[in-house]
């Protein structure tokens, strides 16, 4: 079950203390992009994002790293100037691997930020990365991560027993 414990856990990607990651080393954020950063129905990012992504930049090497296509990603990619990695069948480590020795981070410079339990955190987890859990942008949400939050409910209530993680409870 400690695969499924996020470092920090935070309402949202604009709660999270960059400064406090910058400061513990972090040099590279990878980012979840659907439910993460913008609904699923959501085709570009908004100003609010933009914003975030370009101030984020002045001190990180920022990446979005989603389970989705390269045409999904792609206005996110252009418009937000960061690169991405798609089709990265989290929670596998493959393509966390290929960005490792691509931008040749180590293992503790690298914090992953997603909203999944059983792709984003389990696969930061998985390769020792830090992993930061957030709340989903919105109810929407494709099949298979309706499927995923079955098994994630589980989870999260075999956490909130032991108070390990407890969904509203936050903490960084």
């Amino acid at each position: 079950m400690d695969l499924f414990i996020p470092d920090v856990y935070q309402k949202s990607i604009y709660t999270i203390n960059y400064a406090k990651l910058k400061k513990n080393g972090i040099k590279c954020l990878l980012f979840d992009l659907d439910n993460t950063c913008a609904s699923y129905r959501t085709k570009e990012p908004d100003r609010r994002l933009k914003e975030l992504f370009a101030y984020l930049t002045n001190d990180f090497k920022v990446i979005i790293i989603s389970n989705s296509g390269k045409s999904r990603l792609r206005p996110f990619k252009e418009k937000l100037n960061v690169d991405t990695a798609y089709r990265a069948h989290k929670p596998f480590k493959k393509k966390y691997i290929k960005i490792l020795n691509m931008y040749h981070f180590k293992e503790n410079e690298i914090a992953c930020i997603g909203d999944q339990l059983l792709t984003d955190i389990l696969g930061a987890n998985r390769l020792n990365f830090f992993s930061i859990l957030v709340n989903p942008i919105a109810k929407y949400e494709v099949i298979t991560t309706r499927i995923n939050r079955l098994f994630e409910k589980v989870i999260l209530k075999n956490l909130g027993k032991k108070h390990l993680l407890v969904k509203g409870e936050y903490y960084d």
